[in-house]
């Protein structure tokens, strides 16, 4: 059987959403180490791979592997029957066909218990290649939220470029251009909010910015985000949630993308 809980619903609501506009039906995949992801939305242009270690819940037990055909929008609809603070426990026997969704308040004066008809979904063989990436990026999640929300004022595709000087983002739309350029720091301050990079070469590449913003709704889980980045690859954003795991995005390329 499987047996997970977290003491605050929030938590989970928020992992939900951070993927939920992004893939439809979703595969947890279920073993003693914990839970993990991998889906593709449906233009095979974007892949979210996500890992919850058994040690971040406050209690983990899966006694037998399991795969659990999930319908996001679904499972959402019963997670904002929850209040942020109660706590959810999520169950289900070893052959199951529906998913057991439990929430109680902190003073244990209500409790509501939900079932969410599973869905079979044949799983995809998207095998992740190891990458060696020539440029890594770390900065606050809130400043990518900023900025993709900022240029999304212009258009629709946006050019990322790092270099020595920096890391540049640029857009050409119909109502105009713009550019946003961000740099390391000449002398340490917060490091907080410091930008931070790793450059082999210049890379320069071009991103629909729908999927970009969508990455975005990760922003409550992580306060720092890692980019990575290479010629011709698909760019990796990476969200670390505390002591659980992490989401990790992959965006292909638009085919008109510059060195």
């Amino acid at each position: 059987m499987l047996e997970a809980r977290f003491s605050q619903s929030g938590q989970f609501k928020k992992i939900i959403e951070a993927v939920k506009d992004i893939v439809t039906d979703i595969n947890f995949d279920c073993n003693p180490n914990g839970m993990s992801v991998q889906a593709i939305d449906a233009s095979h242009v974007s892949l979210v791979s996500m890992v919850l270690r058994s040690e971040g819940f406050d209690h983990f037990q899966c006694d037998n592997p399991v795969s659990l055909g999930i319908n996001l929008s679904s499972l959402y609809k019963i997670l904002k029957c929850s209040s942020n603070d109660d706590s959810i426990t999520i169950s289900c026997t070893d052959n199951p066909e529906s998913l057991c969704i439990t929430f109680e308040s902190q003073d244990n004066d209500r409790s509501s218990q939900f079932h969410l008809r599973l869905i079979q979904i044949d799983p995809e063989q998207l095998g992740i290649p190891d990458t060696e990436y020539n440029a890594t990026i770390c900065l606050t999640s809130l400043e990518y939220k900023r900025i993709c929300s900022d240029m999304s004022t212009l258009g629709d595709t946006m050019d990322i470029g790092i270099s020595k000087e920096g890391l540049k983002f640029e857009i050409d739309g119909d109502i105009g251009k713009g550019n946003i350029i961000l740099r390391q720091p000449l002398r340490e301050t917060d490091p907080d909010e410091n930008i931070k990079f790793e450059i082999e070469e210049p890379v320069k590449m071009t991103f629909a910015l729908r999927h970009l913003n969508s990455f975005a709704k990760a922003t409550p889980l992580s306060e720092k985000i890692i980019i990575r980045m290479s010629k011709d690859v698909p760019l990796q954003l990476h969200f670390k949630i505390n002591q659980l795991g992490f989401i990790r995005y992959y965006l292909a390329p638009k085919e008109n993308n510059q060195s």
